[in-house]
């Protein structure tokens, strides 16, 4: 990525190996663009973008990812990302998104991210984790049984509850349970 990047001659490129490095790097060199892998060894990416769009809007910032899954896409929408990419994408499209994020530094591209928002409608925004704990409460069975069976403790089941509850706006377990069935996700 270095070489294709240094083959455009538009850039000074600096590299960091860490979020905290990379806090560092940007402070000092003040970039038009930052490219962030999504998982470093001292945090997440999305700190880092989130903290650069607070203080530039102009600055473009393209997240890279081996993780596909719609959630980490519009997490770096949200954030306030300019482009994500697959680290598996072909250099062509890397390319074409950095130069789509320094051209509209506001305005996010990803591959499918229509299908992304729509899947993600589609499931109220739930993790997959939700997911699963929602395609068992019909079963019915009582809290500590059914954190059990998911190997988690009770107190973390009712905290996945209550996400579940507050994104599909619901109010209680019935309510879940219909508003899935109605959905097509039971």
């Amino acid at each position: 990525m270095r070489r294709a990047l240094e083959k455009l001659e538009r850039f000074d490129i600096h590299e960091a190996a860490s979020r905290g490095e990379a806090f560092a790097q940007i402070a000092k060199t003040n970039p038009a663009l930052i490219i962030v892998d999504l998982n470093l060894p001292d945090g997440n990416g999305l700190d880092i973008v989130t903290w650069v769009r607070s203080i530039s809007q102009q600055t473009a910032l393209v997240i890279l990812s081996f993780n596909e899954s719609d959630e980490y896409v519009l997490a770096a929408m949200t954030a306030g990302a300019s482009a994500f990419v697959q680290k598996a994408a072909p250099m062509s499209e890397l390319l074409a998104s950095i130069e789509h994020a320094l051209l509209s530094p506001q305005a996010f591209s990803a591959t499918d991210i229509a299908g992304a928002i729509k899947r993600t409608r589609e499931t109220f925004g739930l993790s997959q984790r939700e997911l699963q704990i929602l395609s068992q409460l019909h079963k019915g069975a009582p809290l500590k049984e059914f954190a059990d069976s998911l190997f988690i403790t009770e107190s973390t089941l009712k905290t996945h509850l209550s996400a579940i509850y507050r994104k599909m706006d619901v109010k209680n377990r019935v309510q879940a349970i219909e508003k899935a069935k109605q959905s097509g996700l039971s």
